[in-house]
């Protein structure tokens, strides 16, 4: 799908004899959108895990296996490297990661030491991280390959992952201008990220507890 740039759907707003009326139309959606949103801050609880996406609250349903293991080997990895490289923050499942309009909660998350040090106990609503990782379900890739991907790119999420628990494979996204391009899709092999210094992993480590092991005892080494 290719999506219009913003300057072409303003002007296409703008070519219309309603654009005073449209504008005031969607100035008075956004901002009933805003107290929803404001309601969803109030109403969410540690037991929830819920995200805010255009105005909707979308209510996750539990996932099964593979994904809470490639979810947790991933974040076994790369929590342990981080800490002790001393890198900044990795967060997973219920990071409430708050951008302009939407709320998300990644599967994992790293934010960058610049970021990392303005997180404080009782912190609960993040900026956008440095690295997402979203681990695909039924439920949800549509919004992980869709809405999630535009809008991690707008806000300058300077990498992106798409775990498939199925397939066991790894898409590796780098933002290039405004955009992500695919950097590669893995069964097999090493993938080294961009925007985590050092960080390297055999695929088949978010997979394979046996691999994880190694991987994770040559994290440690």
């Amino acid at each position: 799908m290719v999506l219009a740039s913003e300057e072409q759907q303003i002007a296409s707003i703008l070519e219309s004899p309603n654009a005073p009326l449209l504008a005031n139309r969607l100035f008075s959606a956004l901002e009933e959108e805003k107290k929803r949103r404001e309601y969803f801050y109030r109403d969410i609880d540690d037991d929830m895990k819920v995200e805010f996406i255009n105005g909707e609250v979308i209510a996750h349903s539990p996932v099964k296996k593979e994904h809470t293991d490639a979810t947790g080997l991933l974040y076994k990895l790369l929590d342990t490297h981080v800490d002790i490289h001393q890198l900044g923050y990795v967060g997973y499942e219920k990071v409430m990661t708050s951008l302009t309009r939407n709320d998300y909660e990644p599967d994992v998350v790293f934010f960058k030491q610049e970021k990392a040090a303005h997180f404080k106990k009782g912190h609960w609503k993040y900026p956008a991280p440095d690295l997402a990782v979203e681990v695909l379900s039924e439920g949800t890739e549509h919004r992980d390959r869709g809405i999630k991907f535009q809008d991690y790119a707008a806000h300058n999420v300077e990498e992106y992952w798409i775990i498939d628990p199925i397939a066991e494979t790894i898409e590796q996204y780098f933002l290039e201008g405004e955009e992500y391009k695919l950097h590669l899709k893995l069964e097999e092999g090493m993938i080294r990220s961009k925007a985590v210094l050092g960080f390297a992993i055999l695929v088949r480590a978010v997979f394979d507890r046996k691999v994880n092991l190694e991987a994770l005892k040559g994290i440690m080494e």
